[in-house]
């Protein structure tokens, strides 16, 4: 310890600046601050440096009252030295004009029905509605026999071409036409006897027979023509 004190401390003579004759001078030894307090102040400088320029400098100042009031002095219309102000007049700001394309609103177009067929009637059946013609026999057949009865039962020429259609599909005015069901003759009377004598030859006897029946069931030969187009039979 006296060792390390004559080391630091030096003796000087007895000078009237030094009545003492003994002073103490400081070390030699540097002075050594510590290395952490340096770092430690350099950082926290930077980052407020940083920070003064992130963040506005002037937030601070131009919140006051007295920088609110500094900026209403502030003369609008002078410049310093008493200078005019400049006035900065923008044009006028582009119109803005929206325009849309016109549109035509159509209503959607009805379906439209598909119209259903008629049917077509056959030719069977258009020829219940439409009597037949046929034209007027030659003298001496079967058929003009016929024809001359049909005026004595009271019937006109719009009967003959019924008559003479319903025969002509039942016998083909054959006085021996014979089915195998029975019927025979003109008129296919089943059976062929209850036509009377002469029944089995006479064209006569049969086309009387049967206009007779025809009167009797269908009113007109018409009438029984029109059931056999309908039926295939009479």
């Amino acid at each position: 310890m006296g060792r390390r004190a004559e080391a630091a401390a030096e003796i000087v003579p007895l000078t009237p600046a030094n009545p003492v004759g003994v002073a103490f001078k400081r070390s030699r030894r540097p002075h050594i601050r510590s290395h952490a307090a340096v770092w430690g102040f350099a950082f926290t400088a930077a980052v407020g440096f940083a920070l003064v320029n992130v963040v506005d400098p002037f937030s601070g100042t131009t919140t006051t009252p007295a920088y609110a009031e500094a900026m209403q002095s502030i003369p609008t219309t002078d410049r310093y030295d008493g200078a005019p102000a400049q006035n900065l007049t923008a044009p006028d700001s582009a119109a803005l004009t929206i325009t849309r394309d016109a549109v035509t609103v159509k209503e959607k177009p009805k379906p439209t029905p598909t119209p259903t067929p008629k049917p077509v009637a056959s030719a069977k059946k258009s020829s219940v509605n439409s009597n037949p013609t046929a034209p007027i026999p030659s003298a001496g057949s079967a058929r003009d026999i016929g024809y001359q009865l049909m005026q004595q039962h009271g019937w006109g020429d719009d009967q003959w071409g019924c008559l003479d259609s319903l025969w002509s599909r039942e016998s083909g005015w054959r006085v021996n036409a014979a089915n195998p069901s029975g019927a025979y003759g003109i008129p296919q009377a089943l059976p062929g006897s209850k036509m009377g004598p002469g029944w089995q030859t006479d064209a006569s006897v049969q086309i009387n027979w049967g206009l007779g029946y025809i009167a009797g069931r269908y009113s007109t030969p018409c009438g029984a023509w029109a059931h056999s187009e309908s039926d295939g039979w009479y």
